[in-house]
């Protein structure tokens, strides 16, 4: 029986691009493997933003949770309060708690995103610092 692999066209190309030699060119196996440790960081990046993504949905949900649990106890105490100063007050005091807490929470899922990115952000750096030293190391070679 044949082998089916040396019939397929991108088999055969890859083949010939292996072959296919040019003085001055660099080593295709070492471009290859760059490629691949290339697409590897991206890779790596990837995986890294969607880890800091899910993160942040989760905390995002854990909040509107602490929220509805606060207004609904904040709506209980309300209905005791006695006179109408005392419920203005009282609704005075849990307004400005609400937007504090809600600026702080929307600094902490800031926070998280940009702590996220900057991991990704350095992955893909680091790995184009080595692929910049790779092409140096290949032009030296080749040249």
């Amino acid at each position: 029986m044949a082998d089916q692999s040396s019939n397929r066209p991108d088999m055969d190309m890859m083949r010939m691009l292996t072959e296919f030699r040019i003085p001055g060119m660099p080593d295709m196996d070492a471009l290859a493997a760059a490629q691949r440790r290339n697409l590897e960081a991206l890779s790596a990046a990837n995986r890294v933003a969607l880890e800091g993504a899910q993160a942040v949905a989760r905390r995002h949900m854990e909040i509107l949770q602490q929220s509805m649990t606060e207004m609904t106890e904040a709506m209980r105490a309300l209905g005791t309060q006695d006179s109408p100063q005392d419920r203005a007050a009282r609704q005075a005091e849990m307004l400005k708690a609400a937007y504090e807490k809600a600026v702080n929470n929307i600094k902490e899922l800031a926070d998280m995103i940009q702590k996220s990115n900057n991991e990704a952000l350095a992955v893909l750096n680091k790995r184009f610092a080595e692929a910049m030293d790779e092409i140096r190391a290949l032009a030296q070679k080749s040249g």
